[in-house]
């Protein structure tokens, strides 16, 4: 797997140990980074540092603690955020999204929203066949739902989002940001109270300050729609985050939902 992921950080001289050690400022968080490292922001913290012939990977969230002896040759490190159904444990593939309010749309209307989505992070210690997941944490308290009936519904990992007109400003270490593209190719008014993704068609991409992805919901009826995402960045200057969810699949599902059980 490979990314082109390419962010530079400060660096300062471990005077324990004599060697350089990263640490990093409010925007340089995601990326690659040169090992040693120490990350820390509000709630948790990161760090790899080397014990004799070994490294040591360090990690504290929401008083979880995490240690591992890392064997590696390559020292290069890159954190970027994945796909957000991978917390506490691979339960589901779909994310389902409410709304805070209602929304109501007239017969054959397209409009752009926006709407938020909980952030997990994803640690990749480098190797000689590209990136290897060595860890996963969030910030973000873990909810399922159920969307449909018991029999043929499906779990989802659950959100609830208010609906702006323009970006919102978040923290990009808890929230990202989804552009939504909502049209009504039906003949009748309807009302959108949620919306049900797929994680095998998720296009992440992050900057300094921004987590993001584009999506499409269609509308086909009044309990009806269509969902899918967009391969491109919200913004020229974002990078393309490692697609740790599709990547480790034997099988990939078809990238679009159906939403037959309302909407």
């Amino acid at each position: 797997m490979k990314t082109n992921a390419d962010q530079s950080s400060p660096r300062s001289l471990d005077k324990e140990q004599g060697q350089q050690r990263t640490y990093s400022k409010a925007g340089s968080f995601y990326g690659r980074h040169n090992l040693p490292v120490s990350l820390s922001r509000e709630g948790f913290s990161i760090s790899i540092d080397q014990v004799g012939d070994t490294w040591l990977y360090q990690r504290e969230c929401d008083g979880d603690r995490v240690e591992k002896k890392l064997l590696t040759s390559i020292n290069m490190v890159l954190i970027n955020p994945v796909e957000p159904l991978n917390r506490p444990k691979e339960i589901t593939s779909y994310l389902l999204v409410e709304f805070e309010r209602p929304l109501m749309i007239e017969p054959g209307v397209k409009r752009r929203i926006f709407v938020t989505f909980p952030i997990e992070i994803g640690v990749f210690m480098s190797s000689k066949r590209g990136f290897e997941i060595i860890d996963i944490l969030t910030m973000q308290k873990q909810k399922f739902t159920l969307y449909g009936n018991p029999r043929t519904g499906v779990i989802c990992k659950y959100w609830k989002s208010s609906i702006h007109a323009t970006e919102p400003q978040v923290d990009p270490i808890r929230q990202g940001v989804m552009r939504l593209n909502v049209s009504n190719v039906s003949d009748h008014w309807v009302e959108v109270t949620r919306a049900v993704f797929n994680a095998f068609g998720m296009k992440l991409f992050y900057s300094t300050d921004l987590v993001a992805m584009k999506a499409t919901m269609k509308i086909l009826g009044k309990y009806m729609a269509e969902t899918d995402f967009s391969n491109s960045p919200l913004r020229k200057d974002m990078t393309n985050s490692l697609e740790l969810y599709t990547s480790r699949k034997l099988i990939v599902t078809a990238p679009k939902f159906i939403m037959e059980q309302g909407i």
